[in-house]
């Protein structure tokens, strides 16, 4: 499979619609990449008739309400079939989620995280094979390539997210000068100017792993000599000591004034909460953290933002985004025909904009209708030069972990030399060198 992460632009953009003329039709996504092994797979059919007690397992605890809603909808028209949610938070999810799910007692339907999580349950024989079914044309093709392995469609991703800062609009236009910053001196000099106002410019969850490396996204994608540079880390061909990768962390260590005090053991909830409470600037997760925001009480005008890590004409990208949250059927599920009427109830573009809208999330559905005023400001995004997020070529994550720490290790302290030569090691090891 190819392992390119490609970008998108204007011209990738197939339509945009809805209300305001606002829509989410990508192109240029590009799959997970290559597992270099054979894979076992629930691939049979599924046949009879939609019956009996299904478990949604996924880890978006802020979308609960929504899906509670939509699970009421999806009752009255399929009586026979009930829907629990069992959720778990992301990292546990990410860590425990393929032994929970593979006895099938839990996750009937459940989802993945674009990258290695995929991989590794499409290996493992949880995913059944949903290629032929009829509602497959109402997702953008282009978008479900990352539920793809082996030309197999095993899960439709559901989510186009934007993993990068979101900002206060108002704060950061107004130090800024109302546009945003073109280069690194320009984004320096933008968190220079919030805390001389007195707030924290960037408020990141250094203490919380999986949150903490959608920066690293950002700082990357134009540092790295090419797209798929964590593919290439993973197999050796760069190293953590490169010059591309010792330049993004002293970059790391120029940001470390400008996040909130302890950054590197502040968890995601309190970044949320000195964000929504105007305290700071930018809130470096994604877009996907905008309805937990406003759950806080945030009143404020919500956009988002990259660091440009190189000079205006040396940079390819202004952003990054995904295409994730792949839902599947579970092949160990005793009520396999149930499982597919909720994913195909999900496909919908109807129900598919209720979760949109209700979520402050994109979707990979076509002909969604969106009104939320969050996802009308971001929508510019959608036409924008972007990168497929590239922490999640990783297929290994010990060495993604690695990486990725090392650059919290910098915030932390430790010298960007140090810190690069350990996770090298660690890379090394698990490459059995």
């Amino acid at each position: 499979m190819n392992t390119r992460q490609q970008g998108f632009s204007r011209r990738a953009a197939l339509q945009l619609v809805g209300a305001g003329g606002v829509g989410a039709v990508l192109a240029g996504c590009a799959g997970p990449g290559s597992t270099g092994g054979s894979t076992s797979t629930g691939a049979a059919s599924i046949s009879g008739e939609a019956s009996g007690d299904i478990s949604f397992a996924h880890w978006r605890a802020e979308d609960k309400q929504v899906f509670d809603d939509l699970i009421k909808k999806f009752a009255a028209t399929t009586p026979d079939v009930s829907v629990r949610q069992d959720i778990s938070p992301s990292n546990d999810y990410q860590s425990s989620a393929l032994q929970r799910i593979r006895g099938g007692s839990v996750g009937d339907v459940f989802v993945a995280f674009r990258g290695a999580q995929f991989v590794d349950m499409v290996e493992a024989g949880l995913y059944t094979d949903v290629s032929n079914q009829d509602f497959v044309q109402n997702f953008d093709p282009a978008l479900i390539e990352a539920g793809k392995q082996d030309d197999t469609q095993f899960g439709y991703p559901y989510q186009v997210v934007f993993n990068m800062p979101v900002t206060n609009a108002d704060l950061v236009s107004k130090a800024g000068g109302g546009s945003a910053p073109k280069d690194w001196d320009g984004f320096l000099g933008l968190c220079d100017d919030l805390k001389s106002q007195g707030v924290v410019p960037i408020a990141w969850p250094g203490g919380d792993p999986g949150n903490a490396g959608q920066l690293f996204n950002a700082m990357v994608m134009n540092n790295a000599p090419s797209d798929d540079m964590c593919t290439k880390i993973e197999s050796g061909e760069y190293k953590c000591t490169d010059d591309w990768f010792l330049t993004t962390l002293q970059q790391y260590v120029q940001l470390k004034p400008y996040f909130q005090d302890n950054a590197t053991g502040t968890a995601v909830e309190p970044c949320q909460q000195i964000f929504a409470t105007k305290k700071a600037a930018m809130l470096a997760t994604g877009s996907y953290h905008i309805a937990a925001v406003r759950a806080l009480g945030a009143e404020f005008d919500m956009d988002l933002i990259a660091p440009i890590t190189v000079s205006a004409d040396e940079a390819k990208y202004e952003g990054i985004y995904n295409a994730t949250f792949v839902l599947g059927v579970n092949s160990a599920s005793k009520n396999q025909a149930a499982a597919l009427a909720w994913l195909e109830y999900l496909s919908t573009p109807e129900v598919a904009g209720v979760y949109a809208n209700g979520t402050s999330q994109n979707v990979t559905v076509k002909d969604v209708e969106y009104t939320n005023p969050d996802l009308k400001a971001i929508a510019p995004w959608l036409t924008r030069k972007t990168l497929l997020a590239p922490r999640f070529q990783f297929n290994n994550l010990d060495i993604r972990t690695a990486v990725e720490g090392a650059c919290i290790a910098v915030v932390g302290g430790k010298s960007p030399d140090a810190a690069a030569a350990e996770a090298q090691r660690v890379v090394d090891q698990q490459r059995g060198q």
